[in-house]
């Protein structure tokens, strides 16, 4: 075989090829923008105040803030120091969702945010550096008959970050603090119809308990879960998706194992990038609708990782692999037909070991460039990355799954621990695009230092280079472009207000961003393994001599003479791999 498939095309069909990934990628947008609403929902809920009239109450009580068997409630703390009823007998229920309405598997995940609102007192302010103590149970049923079910039960504890903008006097007595979101709750799955939630503030004065945190008046608790609607239309694709790639996948390594020589590390590479965008798209995600499988998020966490961190290392290794030598590789024709080594040769040494001659440097280079170890630097530090957000991600969602009330933020190691991995990560990966744009320009420049051999060429073959050089500068751009995209969406989806009004349609640019970009990696692998995958047909058929000159044979030649680079006899490695040579060791 000549070489990939990205070589031996014609440019009418790669055009074509070209196009129609375009508008599959368009038509991904359309689909987030247009079709699916906006990813997630989030409801507002107001703690209802209830009563616990038992003297010794029961852990098994729940307390519903509306419905036939609705607690006794309060309006406020007024009444209950009106009623003398105790602090720690008052109990804060949230019923979820609101009345008439019910909760779906098709949600996926249930996020709940909490605020207090706290009012001023002079004789009852907040204390620097107060923590509150939260007594939480959460309980579901099915039904709105059957008795709630205890789904997990804990004690809490999230420090206060208030700030009163007025002066403290006892003029502004009563006005609120200003208080951060709290993260209270996270639910990996949404098995059930019903949820309840049960809060109490317990109040110890001898131990500190809940003293010094001012005059809390109500709770207020934002739920976040994702639209029904957007779940159906992420699964289709994913649905679509999967077989596309797996079919394109082992289309390509049937290719591979076709031919006489073991595949080269780049090939490896780009079927182990197939591999992991299949164990993405594989939608398991459809048995979540049916099981009460709360380890989804965490799941989907871990096979994003599982991809980014491949796609990652395939840039790096799919860059180191196309770096070409200073000059090209070039061969004299000598008496009797021997070849002989200079310095524009490519290693005719491993095309031809039997000459038996000693490996040149060039060659150790050109063997080196097909072994994973080279290019340890560059891994290691993505593998690293990559296993120090798994270990972020099991402190969180991995405790999670026994205490949906934990958080890694609550706490001020916890907090200063995420954020240092939040902007590590975010170093490391400014880092890593701006190493990427230098390899990239590595790359660029070795193939324009390639053009001034150009011209010693015949005009067929000169056209075939410049044809080869074009094809892969282009998709070196189609690289960068893809991770800029990523980048430049996420930063539009965080900034913006979620929706575009355009005529007398809505668009939804985050679900667009969403369906979008998932598209587009999908697409950018599909390309991948097509482009790259041997061709069946032959460049130059005729020209079988193997044989590259210089100087006055070349023009004398003209068409009957081929570079070594092109054999058409042995499944060597592309003529783009061919053509190219690792740098030597940095």
């Amino acid at each position: 075989m000549a070489g990939a498939i990205i070589e031996n095309m014609s440019t009418k069909k790669l055009v074509i090829v070209g196009v129609t990934l375009l508008l599959f990628q368009a038509f991904a947008f359309m689909v987030g923008g247009l079709i699916a609403p906006s990813p997630t929902t989030a409801v507002h809920y107001m703690a209802t105040k209830c009563v616990d009239t038992v003297k010794h109450r029961q852990d098994s009580k729940w307390f519903m803030p509306w419905g036939p068997n609705q607690c006794e409630k309060i309006r406020s703390f007024d009444e209950a120091m009106a009623k003398k009823i105790e602090a720690n007998n008052i109990v804060f229920a949230v019923h979820i969702p609101l009345p008439n309405k019910e909760m779906s598997p098709w949600f996926q995940f249930m996020l709940v945010i909490l605020q207090f609102d706290i009012a001023f007192k002079v004789y009852n302010q907040i204390v620097d550096g107060s923590v509150v103590t939260i007594d939480v149970g959460l309980a579901y049923r099915d039904d709105s008959i059957s008795e709630w079910t205890e789904m997990a039960h804990s004690f809490e504890h999230r420090k206060l970050n208030c700030n009163f903008t007025a002066a403290k006097t006892h003029e502004n007595e009563g006005r609120y603090y200003e208080c951060d979101l709290l993260p209270f709750m996270e639910v990996g799955s949404v098995a059930h119809k019903y949820y309840l939630l049960n809060i109490r503030l317990p109040v110890n004065e001898r131990k500190k308990v809940n003293v010094g945190i001012g005059e809390i008046k109500d709770i207020r608790l934002v739920s976040i879960h994702q639209n029904g609607g957007f779940t159906k239309v992420w699964f289709a694709m994913k649905t679509f998706l999967t077989p596309s790639i797996l079919i394109i996948m082992i289309w390509y390594w049937r290719r591979i194992t076709l031919m006489s020589r073991p595949p080269v590390l780049l090939e490896k590479v780009i079927f182990a990038l197939g591999i992991s965008m299949t164990f993405i798209n594989i939608p398991v995600e459809w048995f979540s609708v049916g099981f009460n499988w709360t380890w989804m998020l965490l799941f989907g966490d871990i096979r994003q990782g599982i991809f980014y961190s491949m796609l990652l290392s395939f840039w790096i290794i799919f860059c180191g692999e196309h770096l070409m030598e200073t000059q090209f590789f070039e061969a004299e024709v000598l008496g009797g037909g021997e070849l002989k080594m200079c310095e524009l040769c490519l290693p005719v040494i491993k095309i031809f070991p039997e000459l038996g001659r000693p490996p040149t440097k060039k060659s150790q280079d050109q063997t080196e460039r097909n072994r994973f170890s080279v290019y340890w630097k560059q891994v290691g530090p993505i593998v690293f990355g990559s296993f120090c957000l798994f270990i972020f991600d099991m402190c969180e969602r991995g405790v999670q799954l026994t205490n949906p009330f934990y958080s890694i933020w609550a706490s001020d190691v916890g907090t200063e621990l995420a954020m240092a991995f939040i902007i590590v990560a975010g170093i490391c990966a400014c880092l890593y695009f701006l190493f990427l744009c230098f390899m990239v320009f590595q790359v660029f420049r070795n193939i324009s230092g390639k053009r001034t051999s150009l011209p010693a060429m015949s005009k067929a073959r000169r056209l075939h280079y410049e044809g080869l050089i074009f094809r892969f500068k282009f998709l070196m751009l189609v690289t960068l472009t893809c991770a800029a995209m990523t980048v430049i969406f996420f930063i539009i989806s965080q900034v913006n207000e979620g929706h575009w009004h355009w005529g007398e349609h809505t668009v939804q640019v985050n679900s667009a961003f969403f369906t979008g970009i998932y598209g587009m990696w999908n697409l950018y692998v599909f390309a991948i393994m097509f482009l790259y995958a041997p061709s069946h047909k032959r460049y130059g058929d005729e020209q079988t001599s193997g044989q590259c000159i210089t100087g006055d044979a070349g023009a004398n030649s003209g068409e009957d003479i081929q570079l070594t680079t092109t054999i058409t006899h042995v499944d060597g490695p592309t003529e783009i791999y061919k053509m190219t040579g690792k740098e030597s060791q940095e």
